[in-house]
């Protein structure tokens, strides 16, 4: 089975030596990302909701990319710089899924690129 390279402009380009997401058989695997803006590269971070929301649309067009939604998602990882945070967080992320919620770790780090307070990255499959 054989990988393919799965690349948008509906989401940012990489900062860094990696693609947007590979997708093997079935399963999708998405980079971490973060709340840059795909049309302009500038970071859309004038709040932690902002933020989010743009992780989010940023997951969401990579789905579509690869033909896939929020329910293809099996496994995400969302990466804080303070967990005390964790509950603003989750509330616009639940609200992307319509109940049928991935398994899912959070992480405290002490950084992300771009000093960005939010990371998420994905799992789905088809």
């Amino acid at each position: 089975m054989s990988k393919q390279i799965i690349n948008t402009n509906n989401a940012p380009a990489p900062i860094g030596p990696y693609n947007q997401a590979i997708q093997h058989g079935d399963t999708l695997y998405i980079s971490g990302q973060i709340c840059l803006d795909p049309a302009s590269g500038n970071l859309l971070n004038k709040d932690l909701q902002e933020e989010t929301h743009q992780v989010m649309k940023n997951l969401e067009a990579i789905l579509a990319a690869a033909g896939m939604d929020f329910s293809n998602t099996v496994k995400t990882t969302i990466f804080l710089t303070d967990m005390n945070r964790f509950g603003e967080v989750n509330e616009i992320y639940g609200s992307y899924f319509k109940g049928d919620y991935p398994a899912r770790e959070t992480v405290q780090v002490s950084a992300l690129p771009k000093f960005v307070n939010v990371e998420i990255s994905m799992i789905a499959i088809r």
